[in-house]
């Protein structure tokens, strides 16, 4: 594990989080760690926060909207059924907001539940994890 995923929004405002696909106004769209479904985005706060009610109303309201910009991006470029949000804290005790694109190829059972109850394997296992070479072309479009 790179230093950078220790401290991922840190990494992400000085420079170093090689994940970081673009700085918006309410924070930084990180390309996902795994790309079992792919497009799969994580929107990192400006400053480093525990939850998105430690952030001002007016942080906030550009976290959010930057948060559903990022979901228009993944949208229209990967061609999702739709995308779910979540914000969720309980693991990571930073604010991130998971940003994934649902898609028709998946099992039905799955497709309407949360990501979470994917098999562990999804998570972890190497060949769902990010690789440029594979993955590379549609960061950039997603960037884009």
């Amino acid at each position: 594990m790179g230093n950078w995923q220790k401290d991922r929004i840190t990494a992400a405002i000085n420079g170093t989080n090689p994940m970081v696909m673009a700085e918006l106004e309410g924070g930084y769209a990180a390309f996902g760690d795994t790309q079992f479904l792919p497009g799969y985005c994580v929107l990192l706060p400006k400053r480093n926060v525990a939850s998105l009610n430690e952030l001002s109303i007016v942080e906030r309201t550009i976290f959010l909207r930057d948060m559903s910009i990022l979901g228009d991006a993944i949208l229209h470029v990967c061609h999702a059924d739709r995308i779910n949000y979540d914000i969720l804290g309980n693991t990571d005790k930073f604010l991130h907001a998971h940003v994934f694109p649902r898609y028709k190829f998946e099992n039905p059972v799955k497709r309407i539940k949360p990501v979470w109850l994917y098999n562990t394997k999804y998570w972890t296992e190497k060949k769902y994890q990010y690789n440029s070479q594979k993955h590379g072309e549609l960061r950039a479009a997603i960037t884009k």
